[in-house]
């Protein structure tokens, strides 16, 4: 059973960083990380949608709200370094699919090279203890099996959106492996650093575009007939 008081207690007081607070999951954990007495600083572009989660559960009012994208890495390096956080969430991505296929480069910059520019700026600032680079279940090459797989399924993926959070986790294994190894840790450095491979999440607030659930919700709040995009 899980301790939540111990848990709650690991956060209060301290300084959490979290990229794309603006987004569905980063809203929300923003939000959380508040409830939980944590001082929390979100970087990122404007909220993705209208409405949207970080104005419906004002959040503004309860975070330090910092405008800037992943990809400039000397503002958020900047930004980094003037609240000096212990702890860094990694949430900012461009997310969708189809718009992948649209803007393939601008989908690698932003998953690759922002997810670097945010180990960066982990490795360069003292204050970070602790770090959580958030991907996706996509990153693993597609064999279209039926079992589930595992973490250490070879990375990949058919489209660029995939292939660019495949991208994301192998950037974070090289800086892990380079910078903040495991069996170093306490001896060389203070740093621990984890990825986690999020799945699709429902959840209230989510009002983004090419999602089935809040697509179903859009056309229920009007009176419309459901139009689903992918009826097979």
């Amino acid at each position: 059973m899980v301790d939540y008081a111990s848990f709650a207690g690991a956060f209060k007081g301290r300084k959490v960083f979290i990229t794309g607070h603006t987004g569905f999951k980063g809203a929300w954990l923003s939000l959380w990380m508040h409830y939980l007495g944590a001082q929390v600083i979100g970087y990122s572009l404007a909220p993705p949608s209208q409405p949207n989660m970080f104005e419906s559960a004002g959040l503004e009012e309860r975070v330090t709200h910092i405008f800037g994208d992943i990809v400039d890495g000397p503002s958020l390096h900047e930004a980094l370094s003037h609240y000096r956080p212990e702890v860094v969430f990694h949430l900012a991505a461009q997310s969708l699919v189809r718009f992948s296929y649209v803007d393939p480069v601008l989908t690698y910059q932003t998953n690759v090279i922002g997810t670097a520019n945010v180990l960066e700026g982990v490795r360069r600032i003292s204050s970070v203890r602790g770090a959580v680079i958030v991907t996706s279940d996509k990153c693993y090459e597609n064999r279209e099996w039926v079992w589930g797989y595992r973490e250490t399924e070879p990375m990949g993926g058919h489209d660029p959106y995939s292939s660019s959070k495949g991208c994301a986790e192998l950037v974070t294994s090289a800086y892990v492996r380079s910078f903040f190894p495991p069996e170093e840790y306490g001896k060389t450095h203070g740093v621990l650093v984890a990825s986690t491979r999020a799945g699709n999440v429902i959840g209230g607030g989510d009002w983004g575009v090419d999602r089935l659930v809040p697509d179903c919700a859009r056309f229920l709040s009007r009176g419309e007939e459901i139009v689903i995009r992918s009826p097979k």
